[in-house]
């Protein structure tokens, strides 16, 4: 499988989060398994740090690469190819770090590991918590 963490996943598999759903965490395990975290995620914690939202042991754009490499994860840049899918979707999530996830599992054919229930009404393959 081919897995696009959402950003809350990324952050509670890093710190052993009871909130992540154990499905989640052996699919992030499982060795046959793609993993990425987008670049989009890398941004959304850095302005979140920024704001006082999001308590991080260190500046994120430091400290979520640094541990993107050590839980081997693979970067996902944002490219141009992302935005025709963007551009097409639906209204249903009003927020944009989400919005620009699922335009990049489009994009690339990925599995998005969510619990965000305002993802359902995308024609995205979404890893299931059951």
């Amino acid at each position: 499988m081919r897995l696009l963490l959402d950003t809350h996943v990324f952050l509670w598999s890093i710190t052993a989060d009871p909130r992540l759903p154990a499905i989640f965490l052996a699919a992030i395990r499982e060795p046959a398994n793609e993993v990425y975290l987008s670049a989009a995620s890398i941004w959304e914690a850095v302005i979140k740090y920024g704001l006082g939202k999001l308590p991080v042991p260190a500046p994120p754009a430091d400290y979520l690469p640094w541990q993107r490499d050590a839980h081997g994860i693979a970067a996902l840049p944002i490219d141009e190819g992302a935005m025709t899918h963007l551009a097409g979707l639906p209204s249903l999530h009003r927020d944009p770090f989400d919005r620009l996830l699922i335009a990049q599992a489009l994009q690339h054919g990925l599995t998005i590991a969510t619990v965000d229930a305002d993802v359902a009404g995308y024609p995205i393959s979404r890893l299931s918590m059951a």
